[in-house]
C-alpha cells in the first residue's frame, strides 16, 4: 500500500470523484474485524472504524514513524487543517478558525468548563451566579463542572428531564423551569449546559429551541453537547446557535477512537479559551494549541478525510445513512417492544440512531446495579452487548415495580450500517428466555 499523500492546502472538502455505492458484501468485508458472535448493538458507546480507515491510520501512522521530524515540521499541521477544513464544511461554520481538532467531548467539556471557572476565580463572574445542565448530562461533565466551576464559587442547577417522554414541550417547559431557578435572587445564568442527544436515556433535545429560549433570558454562554451528533443527526451549528457545540467523530463518522471537533463562535472571548493541555503552542489560539500538545498519535484526527470518503459510498452519503439508521433503530425498536410488551422511551422521532425499549418488569431491574447485572448476563451468556438502563417509577413504589408491571429497565439499542436483523432478534430471544427460565435480576445477584 501507498503512504497518503500529504499535498494540498487544506482549504478545500476532498474533490476526489465519488466512489461507487458499496455493496453488503464489501460492507461485512469493511467490518470483519468485530468479534464473531456477537450482537454488537452498542455502537453509540465506542462507535465503530471500518478496515479502510483503519488502514488508512495504520499509513499514518508509518508516515510518522519513518521520519518523524518531516512529518511535524512540513505535514502534521496542514493535515489537521485539511481535517478541520473538512468538518468546517460539514457543520456550516463561518470560518476554520471556529473548529479545533480535540481527543473526544470530555476534553472540549473540559476547555469550555475550564474557561468558565477562571471566570468565577478572577471574579468576572459572582460567587454563587449558575451554570445550568440536564439530569442526564454525561457523567464527564458533571465531574468536569465539580472540577473547574463549583470548587470556584459557581452554583449549579441541575434540569431534570421526565422519561420516557412524550414530546419537546415537556423538555422546553421544564428547562424554563431550570433557567427561572438559576436567575432567582438575582443571580445571573453564565452558562447553560444542553445535550443534543442525551446518551442514557437516549433521547434527541430540541437544541436549537433551548439555545433561543437562552437567548431571550439572558444565559451568557451556551455549550451544547453533542457527542453523538455528527453522523446520526442532522448538525448546522449556525442554524443551532450556540457558542460552543462539540461532536465525537468516533462514535457516528467512522473515526477510529479518538478523534472530537469543537466548535467555538468567534467572539470576543475566543483568546481566551485554552485546551488543558498546556503545550508550547499555548496563546496561538484554540485551534492550534490543540493541534499539538506534545507528542503523541495524531493519526486518528487526519484520517476524517478518508472517513467522509467511506461515508459518501453509500447511498445519499452522511444523510442517507442517518436516515437509514433512524428508520432502522425505531423499526427494530418497535419489533422489541412488541415481542415484549413493552414500548418505546421516545416517540419515533425523537430517536437519533438508538433508541430505547422497554424490558420486561417481569426481569426485576430495580436499581442500576440490577441493570449492569443484566448487561453482563446478557454478554457473558448470550453474546448480546447492549446497555441496560434503570428508570426509577414517576411515583417512587419501586418495590413493587414487578407485581404492578411498572417499566423501570430499558434497553438502549443502536442501529449502525453493519447490523442486521437477527442482532436484535438475538436479543429479543435472550430476553425471552430469562423470562421463560423465571431469571430475575434478584437471582442474578446471587451468581
Amino acid at each position: 500500500m501507498e503512504l497518503p499523500e500529504a499535498n494540498g492546502d487544506g482549504n478545500h472538502v476532498s474533490k476526489k470523484p465519488k466512489l461507487s455505492l458499496i455493496s453488503e458484501a464489501e460492507i461485512r468485508e469493511e467490518f470483519a474485524h468485530h468479534q464473531p458472535g456477537i450482537a454488537r448493538i452498542n455502537n453509540g458507546s465506542f462507535g465503530s472504524c471500518p478496515a479502510s480507515i483503519i488502514a488508512a491510520q495504520k499509513l499514518w501512522q508509518l508516515r510518522f514513524l519513518r521520519q518523524p521530524d518531516d512529518f511535524f515540521f512540513n505535514h502534521l499541521q496542514r493535515q489537521i487543517m485539511r481535517s478541520r477544513s473538512i468538518v468546517k464544511e460539514l457543520v456550516n461554520a463561518d470560518h476554520v478558525d471556529e473548529i479545533s481538532i480535540v481527543d473526544n467531548a470530555t476534553t472540549a467539556a473540559a476547555i469550555v468548563l475550564q474557561h468558565v471557572g477562571w471566570a468565577f476565580a478572577e471574579g468576572r463572574f459572582q460567587k454563587g451566579d449558575a451554570v445550568v445542565m440536564l439530569h442526564c448530562a454525561f457523567q464527564a461533565v458533571k465531574k468536569s463542572i465539580e472540577a473547574y466551576v463549583t470548587r470556584a464559587g459557581g452554583s449549579v442547577i441541575v434540569v431534570h428531564l421526565p422519561f420516557p417522554v412524550n414530546s419537546n414541550e415537556e423538555i422546553i417547559a421544564e428547562f424554563r423551569k431550570g433557567l427561572a431557578r438559576g436567575k432567582a435572587n438575582g443571580k445571573t445564568v453564565r452558562l447553560a449546559i444542553i445535550d443534543h442527544i442525551t446518551s442514557m436515556p437516549s433521547v434527541v433535545i430540541p437544541a436549537r429551541e433551548l439555545v433561543k429560549i437562552c437567548r431571550e433570558e439572558g444565559v451568557e454562554r451556551v455549550f451544547v453537547d453533542a457527542a453523538h451528533a455528527i453522523g446520526s443527526v442532522h448538525v448546522d451549528v449556525k442554524e443551532i446557535g450556540a457558542d460552543f457545540y462539540v461532536s465525537n467523530l468516533h462514535k457516528w463518522f467512522f473515526c477510529p477512537p479518538s478523534v472530537a471537533f469543537l466548535y467555538c463562535r468567534q467572539s470576543p472571548i475566543s483568546p481566551n479559551l485554552h485546551h488543558p493541555v498546556v503545550s508550547h503552542e499555548y496563546g496561538n489560539g484554540l485551534a492550534i494549541e490543540s493541534a499539538w500538545i506534545g507528542t503523541r498519535d495524531y493519526s486518528s484526527q487526519l484520517v476524517i478525510p478518508e472517513a467522509l470518503d467511506f461515508i459518501n459510498r453509500f447511498q445519499g452519503g452522511l444523510m442517507g445513512i442517518q436516515k437509514h439508521n433512524h428508520d432502522k433503530v425505531v423499526e427494530m425498536g418497535e419489533m422489541l417492544a412488541k415481542a415484549w410488551g413493552t414500548n418505546l422511551g421516545t416517540p419515533p422521532e425523537m430517536c437519533p440512531s438508538m433508541a430505547m425499549i422497554g424490558l420486561p418488569s417481569g426481569l426485576g431491574i430495580l436499581c442500576d446495579d440490577d441493570a449492569l447485572k443484566l448487561r453482563t448476563h446478557l454478554r457473558d451468556h448470550f453474546g448480546v452487548e447492549v446497555p441496560i438502563y434503570f428508570q426509577a417509577s414517576r411515583d417512587g413504589e419501586i418495590g413493587s415495580a414487578v407485581v404492578n408491571g411498572i417499566l423501570t429497565g430499558y434497553a438502549r439499542i443502536s442501529h449502525q450500517v453493519y447490523n442486521t436483523v437477527d442482532d436484535y432478534i438475538r436479543l429479543r430471544d435472550a430476553i425471552n428466555q430469562l423470562l421463560h427460565d423465571g431469571v430475575t435480576c434478584k437471582k442474578l445477584q446471587r451468581e
